[in-house]
């Protein structure tokens, strides 16, 4: 009799209420806070920049060395850019969303 006291308790209101702060942790958990928004602004940054570097560094080599074979299909070609355009474009799709 002792355990049933116990357990009672335990399934009708610890285990509802477990639930229910799981459920609200998960409704709140997959958005991204305005920190996050802005290291991901930064970092597409950093990547086009890194990708212009890259075109002026292939060229470079380019015109000291004939026989260097670029990595890289095209420099600045948007097959080599098509990732960074998509970035883009889902960029200013989310910031038009939001005015």
């Amino acid at each position: 009799m002792g355990e049933e006291i116990f357990i009672v308790p335990v399934v009708l209101i610890g285990l509802p209420w477990l639930i229910l702060h799981y459920i609200t942790k998960w409704k709140t958990a997959p958005t991204l806070t305005r920190d996050d928004e802005s290291m991901l602004e930064e970092l597409y940054q950093v990547a086009r920049r890194l990708d212009e570097r890259i075109d002026t560094v292939e060229r470079l080599v380019a015109a000291d060395n004939p026989e260097f074979q670029r990595q890289r299909l095209l420099p600045d070609s948007e097959a080599d850019n098509a990732l960074l355009d998509e970035i883009e474009a889902r960029r200013s799709s989310k910031a038009r969303s939001r005015k």
